[in-house]
């Protein structure tokens, strides 16, 4: 009985931790789901996606697969140079690569945390941020030698502000575990010059001036999530979401006006391309395009009506991930 247990703690301890295993070499990964792609210094395109493929590309039709050291899906990569990128994903995952995607390497693997990095960024190769489900928040002011956890509590409502101040007196366990799963999901973070914009869950949008130490909200425009923001190319903001919203702003975020999508998708990326014209991705297969800075919008609809996810302007094409993975998306003008 004594060596039972002995052995089942073994197991147990094993199965905490365990290495993870290497992404499997396969031959459809470029089918297969794909939730981010990234483009680099207009010669490569890098895409992510599910059980850790990372696919490498320099014409948008041809694609290797990259040697990667976890199976967790993928969800967001950025690269700050032609060489140095870094990839997040489920299980709190957080990759290195400092060859330009070709091989990567663990920064951060935290199966316990149960929790998805959804977006990633970096200002230079030093400082970093990862934000993911549930406002997972992590910084590295070393490259990613080193991640440390955030919380940014100004994004509750001031009644979970106080409810949470009022836990911590009480039960500082019972803190830490509400605070962990309160804060809304962040879906995507974005640089626009020396400002950050954040936005997510619950109506989230917000900026921040000092690389995400603290934040300040936008007025709410909408109580649905919100999964991508850019800048166009006029100088306006343009955000998309839930049920086919997109909004746009003359003023850095205030006020906000309505466009007419003309859909009830799930809305998820925004791809400016370099004749002036914007496109919004969606689900089942909307594919939007504005030509006058998102005033108005037609819709493109792919006939297999599959998710595009995101996408890059590569080439005068859209390349976009998808859930039956890369598509090549001719749009003329």
């Amino acid at each position: 009985m004594r060596l039972l247990i002995i052995l089942i703690s073994f197991l147990c301890i094993n199965t905490i931790y365990a290495q993870p295993l290497n992404a499997r070499q396969a031959p459809l990964a470029s089918q297969s789901l794909l939730l981010d792609i990234t483009k680099i210094q207009q010669s490569k395109l890098i895409a992510v996606g599910e059980r850790g493929h990372i696919l490498l590309s320099s014409n948008g039709v041809q694609w290797q697969q990259a040697s990667v050291p976890v199976q967790s899906t993928l969800t967001a990569v950025y690269f700050i140079d032609e060489n140095n990128g870094w990839a997040v994903g489920h299980d709190a995952t957080i990759l290195a690569s400092t060859d330009g995607g070709l091989t990567w390497q663990i920064q951060q693997h935290l199966p316990q945390v149960e929790k998805p990095l959804l977006d990633v960024l970096f200002t230079d190769k030093n400082n970093g941020v990862a934000i993911g489900a549930y406002g997972l928040f992590y910084r590295t002011i070393d490259g990613g030698q080193h991640w440390t956890i955030e919380y940014h509590n100004e994004f509750l409502f001031p009644e979970d502000q106080e409810y949470l101040a009022e836990l911590k007196l009480q039960d500082e366990e019972a803190y830490l575990d509400e605070q962990s799963s309160i804060l809304p999901h962040f879906n995507r973070i974005v640089a626009d010059g020396r400002t950050l914009y954040i936005v997510g869950e619950i109506g989230l949008i917000a900026k921040s001036n000092d690389f995400g130490v603290t934040w300040e909200k936008l007025e709410e425009i909408y109580t649905g999530s919100f999964y991508d923001i850019k800048r166009t190319q006029v100088g306006n903001l343009l955000v998309v979401g839930l049920r086919g919203n997109i909004f746009r702003s003359l003023r850095n975020g205030t006020p906000w006006q309505a466009s007419d999508s003309k859909v009830t998708a799930l809305l998820s990326s925004i791809v400016l391309s370099n004749d002036d014209r914007i496109f919004v991705l969606g689900n089942n297969g909307v594919l939007l395009e504005s030509r006058d800075d998102g005033v108005t919008f037609i819709d493109h609809l792919q006939k297999d009506g599959k998710a595009l996810i995101n996408g890059v302007w590569f080439n005068d094409k859209i390349i976009a991930v998808s859930e039956v993975g890369i598509k090549t998306i001719n749009v003329t003008k």
